[in-house]
């Protein structure tokens, strides 16, 4: 049976785009929130999808950052534009694992994955002359201070030195 080029190629790829599985660190929020959302749940509340999307608004409040954001996605904050909350609860219902659910929201909402924790660094191994200044800049932001005036990066690198004392202590 001889089968032409083009439906060949169409058959591979529709092959290997519907068995994409997670890659190691993708959607690493959402599978960190939901871990954390599932063990503050109790027996009777993980079999009703109902009760698990009302906990899950509860828990959506108390959160920030790249987890709000998670939050803001799904629908589980007041001022959300839209709600896939279902897509996210019945799963959680049925005792599905969390990167698998990740997985099918990543399917509906491909944001949901692309929210990434940001990288901590460490001030005692690092080579602050190796960052960017986009990175010195989030230090003095971390640390809730600023460089009136800076411009270069050996403006940033002086006051992050002078700054390293007072915010590296035990």
């Amino acid at each position: 049976m001889k089968m032409d080029l083009p439906a060949l190629v169409i058959l591979i790829l529709a092959s290997t785009l519907s068995v994409q599985a997670l890659k190691q660190g993708e959607c690493e929020v959402c599978i960190k929130v939901l871990d954390k959302f599932r063990n503050t749940l109790s027996e009777d509340v993980l079999k009703d999808h109902k009760k698990i999307e009302s906990e899950f608004k509860d828990f959506c409040k108390g959160v920030k950052n790249k987890e709000n954001r998670f939050c803001y996605y799904l629908g589980g904050l007041e001022e959300s534009a839209t709600g896939i909350l279902g897509e996210m609860s019945k799963p959680l219902s049925w005792s599905l694992p969390s990167d698998k659910i990740c997985e099918k929201l990543k399917k509906r909402d491909a944001q949901i994955c692309e929210l990434r924790y940001d990288v901590q660094i460490d001030l005692k191994t690092v080579d602050l002359k190796k960052l960017k200044v986009r990175d010195l800049k989030k230090i003095l932001n971390d640390w809730g201070e600023e460089c009136e005036g800076c411009i270069e990066k050996s403006e940033y690198l002086k006051r992050i030195e002078d700054l390293k004392p007072k915010h590296t202590e035990l």
